[in-house]
């Protein structure tokens, strides 16, 4: 029977010299306990921001040409659609902000939509309030993630609705109602959220059916040793007074190898960029999805999260690579690294021969089906590891995404 590949894992391991790759509100490195030593922690949302950023051949946006990824910000209905229709078509700045309220009600629930019409009787006495701002809804107290397609719809909603009578009321309950009809146009558009959006998802607090399950699942990535930091006192030297500093302060950094996991739930990435039922998986178009794995396996190798870049210059890549491809539920190889890696030796082979020793394990107790591609500077045996490139290992998932076949 051939085997599918449903579920894709990536995991990697990368080390970091002295370098504050992710801050805690304190400015200190994040950090989290496991086996019952500190480790130091970079965020799984930390990881995604880097790569869905990224610029390059290996972006997001060089997956398609003809899908875009989205936008994310509180203030996506003043700025994207309101400003526009106001400023540069003319139109009623009273009843485009009625309908976009409406339909911000629709989307994200009356309750959310509250604090977004605060400024609605200033759109009123425009000779009292000339500045454009004023005339806007407020920004929404929550996260807005809406695709390109997705603002061009509502867009074109706002401007039916805003160019139709009747008053500002009249135009806020018949948006409201239009959209209730013709909600599932909004849900059909392909990949209408974005890219980014179909692989890590998006919630939507009022219409439920407009959310999107992430098909990316990204582990905060940590240290398989314990901790290892320091505090690093600097100063600023005052170029026209060398008696002293014009500025000292004190900052933490901190170095190790750092094991990221991250899972490709296949058919819900088909599902999410197609507008197809996940269980339909398999007889809908797939080459976007085959690619945007190519890309993200890329883009997991060689983008750095990192703050401080002009004092620290956090550009790693990681020395291990493997991908594994198959139909059984993913599991993390942390648990490889729950006794911490000894602070002595060569730490990087340790760190190999403890994953060799937990894959060996793993696959004599529940046994193993998946493919594994791995890629090491170093000698590794992981068992039934096919040895490869990045580049060759790209090119595998991707085709066996299209061609089903592993």
């Amino acid at each position: 029977m051939t085997m599918l590949p449903r579920f894709i894992q990536i995991s990697t391991l990368t080390t970091y010299p002295a370098s504050l790759l992710n801050r805690d509100d304190s400015g200190l490195s994040k950090r989290i306990p496991f086996g019952g030593v500190s480790r130091t922690r970079v965020s799984s949302q930390c990881l995604k921001r880097h790569w869905r950023m990224a610029d390059g051949p290996w972006s997001l946006q060089n997956v398609d040409k003809d899908i875009a990824t989205s936008i994310r910000s509180r203030s996506i209905f003043p700025k994207e659609i309101e400003k526009t229709l106001i400023e540069k078509e003319g139109l009623d700045a009273e009843k485009v902000v009625a309908a976009s309220q409406a339909l911000q009600s629709e989307l994200y629930g009356a309750k959310g939509t509250a604090a977004a019409a605060k400024n609605k009787k200033t759109a009123k006495d425009a000779a009292l309030n000339p500045d454009i701002g004023a005339q806007l809804s407020a920004a929404r107290n929550e996260l807005v993630v809406l695709g390109h397609p997705e603002i061009q719809f509502l867009s074109k909603i706002v401007r039916e609705m805003a160019s139709a009578g009747g008053s500002a009321a009249d135009v806020s309950k018949k948006t409201g109602e239009w959209f209730k009809k013709h909600k599932k146009d909004f849900q059909a558009l392909k990949c209408g959220a974005g890219l980014d959006a179909a692989m890590f998802g998006r919630f939507i607090s009022g219409d439920t059916d407009a959310r999107v399950s992430a098909a990316v699942h990204v582990a905060h990535a940590f240290t398989v040793h314990a901790e290892e930091s320091e505090t690093d006192y600097f100063t600023a030297v005052d170029d026209l007074d060398n008696t002293g500093s014009a500025h000292i302060n004190a900052t933490e950094l901190t170095s190790g190898i750092f094991y990221n996991y991250v899972v490709i739930d296949v058919p819900q990435l088909v599902s999410n960029i197609e507008g197809c039922p996940s269980g339909q998986w398999q007889t809908a178009q797939r080459d976007v999805a085959g690619r945007l794995v190519k890309h993200l396996l890329h883009l997991i190798a060689t983008v750095t999260p990192g703050a401080k870049l002009g004092s620290t210059a956090p550009y790693a890549r990681p020395w291990f690579v493997m991908a594994e491809a198959g139909e059984s539920q993913p599991r993390t190889l942390a648990d490889a690294f729950y006794l911490p890696v000894p602070l002595r030796g060569d730490m990087r082979a340790q760190a190999l021969r403890q994953l060799e020793n937990y894959v060996g394990k793993s696959d004599e107790m529940y046994g193993s089906e998946e493919r594994r591609w791995i890629a090491s500077m170093y000698d590794v045996n992981i068992p039934r590891g096919e040895n490869s490139s990045l580049d060759r290992m790209g090119e595998n998932l991707e085709r066996a995404v299209v061609s089903l076949e592993l």
